[in-house]
């Protein structure tokens, strides 16, 4: 009897081999949670919905595709994917489609982008490319920080003149983050922050109206109920009415009748806790933690410098994320427009954060 191989088998085993199912198994709940909640803040438009698990197929595929990326690659490319993503950004201020008051979109024709997202991912891999792989002296730390800083605050500048004050601040936490990883001495940071800090009073004129808003609203939203303060009370509303066990699935009276404002997008949370109450948040919370801390422990097993500093940076970036987004649909954050990741609709943030979790994949798979 004749056997025959195929010969594309290998290579499916070589890629299969570097995907954490540990990992997808979770992206894969959470993408499930993310389209059921989809569904019901959409009002159970079908239309909707395959548009969002189109745009997380893709993402998925991404994911996988980057997880087969060897690291040497990604590192040697750095340089040139940040450069693109400075150039999308400046397109956008150009040629960028606004929506509700703000550029952010870049219309590709057969897809619409934002690039801002992307540089939540590009600027840590910057950082650490510059810290680890530059020529840049390795004793000259004020150098190195002031050039790593440099990388972080321009794209920066750019998305808050979009405005878009929330993923500018996640691009320079992530950021910062990405320098602290990279071993800048502690006295340089600890001044860096403290120039930060001084300087805040100088950027509040520099503030839109309705950011500066949401800032002092955040204190007392009943101050302006049916303003600044609408979205922030109905949140909490919803939020709390969700009880122990929740309402049920699409029996959300605050999502059902309309009452959340951006349901869909930066205040899902308040959709899903409404509708499946204090154990599907804590189900929930457990999933994104074993997220984090998955990316956290491959970050500590990796010698390559350049790795260990994504993977770390990639990690905060879910954490803010995840901490911003619930933090201000609570009331104790301000409202600065943070998604949840794969729960919240939307398409370059999702690809963003698989594309971020591909990496983590990838050097995974290397480091065994």
């Amino acid at each position: 009897m004749l056997f025959f191989q195929d010969s594309k088998t290998p290579r499916v085993i070589a890629i299969a081999s570097r995907i954490d199912l540990s990992l997808i198994l979770t992206i894969l709940v959470l993408a499930a949670i993310g389209l059921a909640v989809q569904f019901s803040t959409s009002g159970q438009d079908s239309a909707q919905i395959w548009q969002h698990a189109s745009r997380i197929t893709l993402a998925v595929i991404l994911m996988i595709a980057i997880a087969n990326i060897p690291i040497t690659r990604l590192e040697k490319y750095t340089p040139h994917v940040y450069a693109l993503g400075l150039i999308l950004l400046m397109l956008v201020a150009l040629f960028g489609v606004g929506r509700g008051g703000a550029q952010r979109w870049l219309d590709l024709k057969i897809i619409s982008i934002q690039p801002s997202e992307l540089m939540k991912l590009m600027v840590p891999m910057m950082v650490a490319w510059v810290l680890t792989k530059s020529r840049l002296p390795r004793s000259n730390h004020a150098l190195q920080l002031v050039i790593a800083g440099f990388l972080v605050l321009f794209p920066a500048v750019l998305v808050f003149s979009q405005p878009d004050l929330g993923t500018a601040l996640l691009i320079v936490s992530v950021g910062i983050y990405a320098i602290y990883l990279g071993g800048i001495a502690w006295r340089l940071l600890g001044s860096a922050a403290a120039i930060g800090l001084l300087a805040i009073p100088i950027i509040w004129p520099f503030l839109h109206e309705y950011q500066r808003l949401r800032v002092t609203t955040l204190f007392d939203p009943w101050q302006d109920p049916m303003g600044v303060g609408y979205h922030s009370i109905q949140s909490m509303i919803a939020i709390g009415s969700g009880g122990t066990i929740g309402k049920g699935w699409l029996n959300g009276s605050q999502s059902q009748l309309e009452f959340i404002p951006e349901r869909s997008t930066d205040f899902v949370f308040s959709v899903f806790a409404e509708e499946f109450g204090f154990v599907g948040v804590l189900i929930l919370m457990l999933l994104f933690l074993f997220l984090i801390v998955r990316c956290i422990s491959v970050a500590f097993q990796l010698s390559n410098s350049y790795a260990r500093i994504v993977v770390g940076s990639i990690a905060i970036m879910i954490f803010i994320h995840v901490f911003v987004n619930i933090g201000m649909v609570s009331g104790i954050l301000p409202v600065v427009g943070i998604p949840l990741p794969m729960i919240s609709y939307g398409g370059t943030s999702i690809v963003t954060i698989l594309a971020g979790i591909g990496i983590v994949m990838g050097v995974r798979h290397e480091k065994e």
